[in-house]
């Protein structure tokens, strides 16, 4: 089937080991920490709970995408050694790096005619851009050419579900996504939103929920809801998390008991650092094979 490389954004919140067994190549985002700007390796240079720690010791973050310059000289390291590539970026409906991506592809295009550039929008993040990775990983470790991957993802991309709550808005509220009134509002009821990724990659809030408990365990009835065959589910799980690994695990102690019938175990990893920037510490994201995102 030729050779060629499968590749992501670091948005896709895999381990670096995961990512080395599964043959995925990554380009980094970039994140600021105090001040001090940082690319986004997998939490090599800065790990998870330090991270975490420093950003509720009041650390600011900003993050920033991959320009087309980037974009250039990555794709350019596989094409010149007559690699092809695939590459699906972070949900457009987050980041407008798909762009910056398209730039590069145009450009390279002209210059290696001969080699084939995929660029595909996820529309999804963090885990769930995890999950859709995996897939692909397993396909080409099966033999199956690049358009076929291609074909694939453009395919089914819609039917990976993301669904994720917080149980603290600070870093919600300083992002915009929680206004400050609502967020006051919600800390002193308890509320736990539940949110999903819409058919257009965005984030949407869909529940307001009262305690943690609660929110726990409608998360897993959702899944029941939309997962592929209900109760009968026979895919991967993946849960990420931010600083709050108790919480993930009693969401994953929960399905690993309603679905039976599961791909192994629930996988749980970090929220990564670019993820991490906006959700702040006490975030939990599930993610599966499911109903097609319609809205």
């Amino acid at each position: 089937m030729g050779d060629y490389v499968l590749s992501c954004c670091s948005a896709v919140d895999l381990t670096k080991e995961q990512m080395e067994e599964l043959g995925i190549s990554f380009i980094p985002f970039h994140f600021e920490l105090n001040g001090v700007l940082y690319e986004d390796d997998l939490g090599k240079t800065v790990p998870y709970p330090e991270f975490y720690r420093r950003m509720t010791e009041g650390e600011e973050t900003k993050t920033s995408q991959v320009n087309a310059e980037e974009f250039e000289r990555y794709f350019e390291s596989f094409l010149k050694e007559g690699k092809d590539v695939i590459h699906l970026t972070l949900s457009s409906g987050i980041s407008g790096t798909i762009n910056s991506a398209k730039l590069a592809k145009d450009i390279l295009s002209e210059k290696y005619p001969e080699r084939k550039l995929y660029v595909v929008d996820s529309l999804a993040a963090s885990g769930g851009y995890g999950l859709l990775m995996m897939k692909l990983a397993e396909m080409k470790k099966e033999g199956k050419g690049i358009a076929q991957l291609y074909s694939f993802a453009e395919e089914h991309k819609k039917k990976l579900n993301h669904w994720f709550f917080t149980s603290d808005l600070t870093f919600f509220i300083k992002g915009g996504r929680v206004s400050k009134t609502a967020g006051f509002v919600g800390t002193m009821l308890n509320i736990c939103p539940l949110l999903n990724v819409d058919n257009m990659g965005r984030l949407i809030p869909r529940e307001k929920i009262r305690t943690k408990k609660k929110v726990i365990n409608r998360i897993v009835d959702v899944m029941e809801e939309k997962a592929e065959d209900g109760k009968e589910y026979s895919g991967k799980v993946l849960i990420t998390q931010s600083d709050c690994y108790e919480d993930a695990r009693a969401v994953a102690d929960l399905i690993e008991e309603r679905f039976p019938n599961m791909d192994g175990k629930v996988m749980i990893n970090y929220i990564g650092n670019l993820i991490g920037s906006h959700t702040g510490p006490g975030t939990v994201a599930l993610f599966f094979w499911g109903e097609e995102r319609v809205n």
